[in-house]
């Protein structure tokens, strides 16, 4: 029996919501200690979404999907380079800082 494609949608739906709810509680229940492992694990997830995109905008044939898959492109690398500074300057903040006589 063929599905539907609102009972697809229904599905994925609720995939997404548990998502959510699962990501936010593992988000707040990280200690501040691991906030700085959490972004880095963040940016490779990102790394991987951005390899998406490019595959997402090589494969469509149409106009609006090659645009939609460059601005994909585009909005992850600033994600990924973003992510990355800011857990640079994450763990600038732990570095000792030296005493000047």
């Amino acid at each position: 029996m063929p599905r539907h494609s609102q009972g697809r949608s229904v599905e994925n739906l609720i995939i997404f919501v548990l998502a959510i709810y699962v990501g936010y509680h593992v988000v707040w229940t990280v200690t501040p200690a691991l906030h700085t492992p959490l972004m880095a694990v963040t940016n490779a997830i990102s790394a991987i979404v951005i390899v998406g995109a490019m595959l997402a905008a090589a494969l469509t044939e149409g106009g609006l999907g090659k645009t939609m898959g460059v601005l994909a492109v585009a909005l992850a690398a600033v994600n990924i380079f973003g992510g990355f500074l800011v857990t640079r300057r994450m763990l600038e903040m732990f570095r000792k800082k030296d005493k000047k006589s």
